[in-house]
């Protein structure tokens, strides 16, 4: 895993007038991973752990998914091109219905196989999955993890969640202290749960986040982030995951493709990946 820095990146920030150089990551599958193949996705039906699901699939690794709702778990549109949207069939794939915060649901995961690493992208809205579904659920994962000697952990939260919250645009601040203030309150529990745990953790905060084909560019940003496409998010958890000498193990990088200042949440129809009505 290399970090790269360019002159067309450099001039590409000045340009952007970005607040700050950010990293760009670039990451490949090689012969310096981990010698794994057996990875766990909860809330695989999401638009993001789909992602980590149907590339892990693609890179040969087994993977057992937790979901409440297995049914709903197709090929990405990102990653996915003219298959997004399938049914997504592979004999390395197992997918158990259930619920993060049931601990003997998360047990499940553990007995389908002997799990190498972990990448927790849970969603929903609290009035659906509850107040601390993500903190209750992580702490269950943790758990588990710890019981089946279990080390490495991608957890997903958001621009904004923990230290970061002044690398969220002013716009999305405002969404956070009031709409979005229950989800934040638990994404915030969540990364302390997190950090707190012993594990080999990295957690991931996103910006912006699109349903775009994969760019292959992630920029870990130290100023305000701009967007990024789930498929790209993908794989910098699995890479947490599955790189030896992964450098932000231990740590919460906000990632985005874009660098710049103006960016606000995209909300849309388009940006869940839905048909639009």
């Amino acid at each position: 895993m290399k970090l790269i820095q360019s002159a067309s990146l450099l001039f590409a920030l000045f340009a952007s007038s970005s607040t700050a150089f950010p990293t760009a990551f670039r990451p490949t599958r090689s012969n310096t991973q981990l010698d794994m193949a057996n990875i766990a996705v909860f809330g695989a039906s999401g638009l993001t752990a789909a992602e980590c699901v149907y590339q892990a699939l693609e890179n040969g690794d087994t993977v057992v998914g937790l979901t409440r709702n297995p049914s709903k778990l197709k090929i990405p549109k990102g990653s996915g091109g003219a298959k997004a949207d399938q049914s997504i069939s592979n004999p390395n794939l197992t997918v158990i219905g259930g619920d993060v915060t049931n601990k003997a649901d998360v047990d499940k995961v553990f007995a389908a196989q002997k799990i190498d690493g972990v990448v927790v992208a849970l969603g929903g809205k609290t009035s659906d999955v509850g107040d601390t579904m993500l903190t209750d659920g992580t702490k269950n994962v943790i758990a588990a993890m710890k019981e089946n000697g279990v080390k490495r952990l991608a957890v997903v939260t958001s621009i904004g969640a923990g230290d970061s919250e002044n690398q969220a645009p002013f716009m999305f601040k405002i969404l956070m202290k009031t709409v979005m203030s229950k989800i934040f309150k638990d994404k915030n529990e969540q990364e302390k749960v997190v950090k707190a745990s012993g594990l080999e953790y990295c957690i991931v905060r996103p910006g912006g986040l699109t349903v775009d084909p994969p760019t292959g560019v992630i920029n870990v940003i130290e100023g305000e982030a701009g967007s990024i496409a789930r498929a790209d998010v993908a794989q910098f958890c699995l890479d947490a995951i599955s790189v030896p000498d992964f450098p932000y193990i231990g740590k919460a990088p906000c990632i985005s493709s874009v660098g710049g200042t103006s960016w606000v949440k995209d909300r849309s129809s388009k940006a869940r990946g839905e048909a639009m009505q």
